[in-house]
């Protein structure tokens, strides 16, 4: 739950007034937390850094979000810092949690800044933090050269600043210089104007062409079926049991059934699918020449 305007400056005043921990007793806290489960241990391992929470968030403002969901969202970064810490490996815990709650602030930016989802890999990610920025950068500098820069020129330069491939430097660009609008928008000011939802083709099969694909299916069944009444008893069980069967019997199986040998149940086999073909075939023929 998002939470309000006055929650969230009460919060930030609380943190400010929150104790600074010194590396003996933040490692204390620490390892209370994780082999003990000490949730007072935990709590004021929280508190003590969420001012450091709070100041990250303050620098993802520009993106729009409000400043008490990124707070909101800091925190949870923060909690989970706190639950993953390992006091063992020698570094401070704020070292460690600013990884976290970077992450979870970013990760909440890019959910909530389109309904498209956006920077869905490591390289798009960077992209959508520092894009505008490295742009910048590379134009002033080119205009201190006395250079223009084209807009391919442009995204080679962003790429390698980065780091990612050209390709994704230009999805980007286009993704930050868009914004989202409803399909159910009208194409001009008239009220009477097409919804841009009237412009997308409908992938989905025709009526005309699902009732045709109906209608054939049920004729070659009914073809199908004329064919193997068209076989004699040998015949038709030997199609059956070859190819209408999840589980194919072997030629050899058949031959001992029908005391036949292998070699006599495929020429059976073969002669029965020459009569279904000459069958097809015909019917073929008699609709061309119907509609023709």
């Amino acid at each position: 739950m998002a939470l309000d305007g006055n929650s969230g400056a009460l919060i930030s005043r609380k943190a400010m007034k929150a104790e600074l921990l010194d590396a003996e007793t933040e490692l204390r806290l620490a390892y209370a937390w994780r082999d003990e489960r000490d949730e007072a241990s935990l709590h004021r391992l929280i508190n003590a850094y969420m001012r450091l929470a709070i100041s990250m968030a303050s620098k993802f403002k520009r993106y729009g979000a409000p400043m008490n969901d990124l707070i909101q969202e800091a925190g949870l970064g923060l909690m989970k810092a706190a639950d993953k810490f390992d006091p063992d490996r020698g570094v401070r815990f704020s070292t460690y949690a600013v990884w976290w709650i970077k992450a979870s602030i970013q990760d909440y930016v890019m959910r909530n800044w389109s309904m498209v989802r956006t920077g869905s890999t490591s390289n798009q990610k960077s992209l959508f933090f520092n894009l505008r920025r490295v742009q910048a950068q590379i134009e002033r500098e080119a205009s201190q050269r006395g250079e223009k820069l084209d807009a391919h020129q442009l995204h080679h330069l962003i790429a390698m600043e980065v780091g990612v491939p050209i390709h994704d430097v230009e999805m980007m660009d286009g993704r930050l210089g868009g914004s989202d609008y409803s399909l159910n928008a009208t194409q001009s000011v008239d009220d009477e104007g097409r919804e841009w939802i009237d412009t997308i083709e409908d992938e989905c099969e025709r009526p005309d062409e699902t009732y045709e694909a109906k209608h054939d299916t049920s004729q070659l069944r009914d073809w199908l079926l004329d064919a193997l009444n068209g076989l004699s008893d040998r015949e038709r069980l030997i199609i059956r049991e070859r190819k209408m069967r999840d589980q194919p019997r072997t030629l050899e199986s058949l031959g001992t059934e029908l005391g036949l040998s292998k070699e006599r149940v495929r020429q059976v086999e073969a002669a029965a699918f020459d009569k279904m073909r000459k069958f097809l075939e015909r019917n073929v023929r008699e609709v061309q020449h119907f509609l023709i």
